[in-house]
């Protein structure tokens, strides 16, 4: 999703029909400002007044800053400046690549100008003054794309833009929360993996932040370099959010990117009620579940978006709720495209896998819930190939996330995906004098430890096997490159439980016309837990036409 968005975003901008958007800077003048004079205490860590950048040893960015909107834009962007910019180098890098095409390009430019044209109009002021602020420290390098602030307000949609163009569903995430009887000591527990990938480059530099705003309730978000949005988070009323993505129809226009309103959610939210408010007087531009959990409440509902319809569902009689990637309310009981995604993806898959790990976990705590998000097996524990978007841990998790809200503490994952150790953070702590007292944010003797799996000799098979993925998918699309028989058996012994490396297989051998090896290819493929409908008839489809040239 997110590399669509930044190819097309490259071609936007120059049409007189959307000038004025084009044109559009935020009113920053209401605001005062004190120009950050960043001081660097060592090679990871800076500061500025009261504000706070620095690294970890689990190589996570802690970033803590306070101020008015366009104050909080800019110690962000002063602090951060760096990883922004080499972030944005890493996401815009994949463009040239991506789209080599200059037709395409063009193409593509007249298109997304023309689609982003009404997002400022959807937009909170405060946040466009905090983008703004944050705009100032990007790069010049991609000025040719766009001005930086339109760029820094763009890059907000790119998810739900992505998501809407393409509808890729690359976004698999899950998220569950339980209480009462479901957890050890009775209180609400939360867990989520954020399954977004942009590739390991994107996901190095994650970025733990601490915001205190001048209005409304400080809060920590789970983000990257760059990102005012939320897609993970907690506010010191013990509100917390996450974002799961639905099956979207394409809209004719963006709107509010969906990262913006669980923004709101957090800062201004103390209850669910306050929670569904926000996020229905505002008006999305692709589906979404939005999980909320609240201390206050002791409870969790799922609020479920789209353009044109609205749901919350609530469990009854249970204390726990599980969301994947399709919608449970009244609201959406009927909407077939809702069904449709149902039967054809794997988002009821992982739903079914959660409810049998909840059986076997009776009564969660946070090193319980971290093995929950970290389980990699298929229903009955069938090995279903490292990498399934059918298991909870799909492997290419940017980050996950476990909240204890009535605790007020969070942990975070640290690299890789979910394997790291989880650090933990009390934001009753952080947003009061403790913090400043100890210099510390993390409440070490709380972490809890990485996954023994990551020394695993399967873990660097996994590794191996995904630099080994590029290759083969350049010999499917290069006839003139060949791949030794060896070569394929090693690429599939280093994840032989994964259907896609016999359909990728199959694929190389059909295109070089040697059709008896590729039926014995998706023929394997047949035998393993195939992810979705549609690839299962992809491979059903390959196979056919493979028989029809043995005739």
């Amino acid at each position: 999703m997110l590399l669509f968005f930044s190819f097309s975003l490259i071609l936007s901008l120059t049409s007189c029909g959307v000038r004025k958007s084009i044109k559009h800077v935020p009113d920053v003048k209401q605001y005062s400002l004190e120009v950050p004079k960043v001081s660097k205490i060592n090679d990871s860590t800076f500061n500025f007044n009261q504000n706070y950048l620095t690294k970890n040893k689990q190589q996570l960015w802690e970033l803590y800053i306070k101020g008015n909107p366009l104050q909080l834009g800019y110690n962000n962007g002063a602090l951060t400046q760096n990883l922004m910019q080499k972030q944005e180098e890493i996401f815009f890098s994949k463009v040239e690549g991506f789209v080599p095409s200059k037709f395409k390009q063009k193409l593509l430019r007249g298109f997304l100008k023309w689609y982003n044209r009404k997002m400022y109009l959807n937009v909170r002021e405060d946040y466009q003054a905090e983008l703004f602020g944050l705009s100032q420290y990007a790069s010049d390098k991609y000025n040719f794309i766009a001005p930086k602030y339109l760029r820094s307000l763009y890059l907000h949609g790119a998810h739900d833009i992505g998501h809407a163009m393409q509808d890729l569903m690359v976004v698999g995430c899950t998220s569950l929360a339980v209480w009462n009887e479901n957890t050890e000591d009775g209180d609400l527990l939360i867990g989520r993996n954020f399954d977004f990938y942009v590739g390991d480059d994107f996901a190095k530099n994650k970025l733990i932040e601490f915001v205190e705003p001048e209005q409304g309730i400080p809060y920590m978000s789970v983000s990257w370099p760059g990102m005012i949005g939320v897609v993970s988070g907690m506010n010191k009323e013990g509100i917390t959010v996450t974002i799961n993505a639905g099956k979207s129809k394409i809209p004719l226009t963006a709107k509010t990117p969906i990262s913006l309103v669980t923004r709101e959610i957090l800062q201004y939210a103390k209850n669910i009620e306050e929670a569904i408010a926000i996020a229905k007087k505002r008006k999305v531009f692709v589906s979404e579940s939005i999980l909320v959990g609240s201390a206050n409440d002791k409870n969790t509902v799922i609020i479920e978006v789209s353009p044109d319809n609205f749901g919350v569902y609530k469990v009854e009689n249970t204390s726990r709720v599980f969301c994947t990637n399709h919608f449970q309310s009244d609201a959406y009981k009927d909407d077939k495209r809702n069904k449709k995604h149902i039967i054809e993806s794997h988002s009821e898959y992982r739903y079914e896998k959660l409810q049998e790990l909840l059986e076997k976990n009776k009564k969660l705590n946070p090193e319980k819930m971290a093995s929950v998000l970290r389980d990699k097996s298929g229903l009955k524990e069938e090995k279903i190939g490292y990498g399934n978007e059918k298991a909870i841990n799909q492997l290419l998790a940017h980050h996950a996330v476990i909240f204890s809200p009535q605790k007020k503490l969070v942990w975070v994952s640290a690299n890789p995906y979910q394997l790291g150790e989880f650090v933990c953070y009390d934001l009753n702590e952080i947003f009061s004098d403790k913090r400043l007292k100890s210099g510390e944010f993390a409440k070490s003797n709380l972490n809890i430890a990485k996954d023994p799996f990551i020394d695993s000799q399967e873990y660097k098979n996994y590794e191996e096997y995904k630099k080994l993925s590029s290759q083969i998918e350049d010999a499917i699309n290069d006839k003139k490159k060949i791949l030794s028989d060896e070569f394929i058996n090693n690429y599939q012994s280093l994840n032989p439980d994964f259907w896609f490396l016999y359909y990728q297989a199959g694929k190389y051998y059909f295109n070089k016309k040697e059709y008896s090896k590729a039926k014995i290819q998706f023929e394997a493929a047949l035998t393993k837990e195939i992810t979705t409908v549609p690839d299962r008839e992809n491979v059903e489809e390959y196979l056919k036409k493979t028989l029809k040239k043995l005739k």
